[in-house]
């Protein structure tokens, strides 16, 4: 075979010379790029006065104060009004008729010495009184059951008491006469404790004391109590009495517990 001999070097001489010249050219182009970016860069930067104006802004007036209504002091209550008295007729009292029996003559005790003035056409006495029949200190002119005494004008026998009767109610009032009284409790004298005890009972017509009808009003100690529950039932008293007549009184009576020093 023949080997021809091409033009490949002076195609190749063209090629170098092409290829320096695009770089050289190339290279001037990012040298100019590059100068022209840094002088852009080192431009000082126009200066911009900008005048600012100042308005002052009115403040709005703050809202006013809302007045807070004081409470009104309280009124004064009134005072009740009182009610009316009325006059109510209060029953009349009428004395009771004496009761219906016969009078008993009591000798007198200072015996005149001159004899009194007689009126013959007057009945001295009334036989009828002196029958014997009834009530002794009544009148033939009495009333069956009657509770008023002799002169008494009253035509009723008059109100029948229930219950045992005050002490301002009597004419003679319970007194005590007899009994032990209550025995001081060993624990509370040994103690040195001293007290008192206020009871309230009955004491009847036959002089007892009266079962349940005890109510303590006051006591210091529940051991005197004890003492004086214990001693009433052996007690003895004189019974109240009314017109002679013996009743049932209702007595408060104090029980002292004292140690002799």
């Amino acid at each position: 075979m023949q080997l021809l001999e091409s033009k490949k070097s002076a195609k190749k001489g063209r090629s170098a010379a092409g290829t320096f010249l695009s770089v050289i050219l190339h290279s001037l182009i990012i040298f100019l790029a590059v100068f022209a970016t840094a002088r852009a860069g080192t431009r000082k930067a126009e200066k911009r006065e900008t005048k600012v104006e100042f308005v002052e802004v009115k403040k709005e007036p703050p809202p006013p104060k809302k007045e807070v209504p004081k409470p009104e002091p309280p009124k004064p209550k009134k005072a009740p009004t009182p009610p009316k008295v009325v006059n109510v007729p209060q029953p009349k009292l009428v004395a009771p008729a004496p009761p219906q029996g016969f009078k008993v003559v009591a000798p007198p005790v200072n015996i005149p010495t001159n004899l009194p003035a007689i009126d013959l056409s007057k009945a001295i006495t009334n036989e009828n009184d002196f029958s014997g029949k009834g009530v002794a200190g009544g009148s033939a002119n009495g009333v069956k059951g009657g509770t008023g005494k002799e002169g008494d004008t009253g035509k009723e026998a008059g109100p029948v008491h229930e219950g045992p009767y005050m002490e301002f109610q009597v004419e003679k009032v319970v007194v005590k006469i007899g009994g032990e009284a209550p025995e001081y409790p060993s624990a509370l004298r040994e103690s040195g404790i001293e007290g008192k005890v206020l009871a309230q009972f009955v004491v009847g017509e036959n002089g007892r004391y009266e079962g349940g009808s005890l109510k303590i009003l006051d006591s210091s100690n529940p051991a005197f109590t004890a003492a004086v529950k214990d001693a009433l039932p052996r007690m003895r008293f004189s019974a109240a009495q009314i017109g002679g007549k013996k009743v049932a009184q209702l007595v408060q009576m104090p029980f002292q517990f004292h140690l002799n020093k």
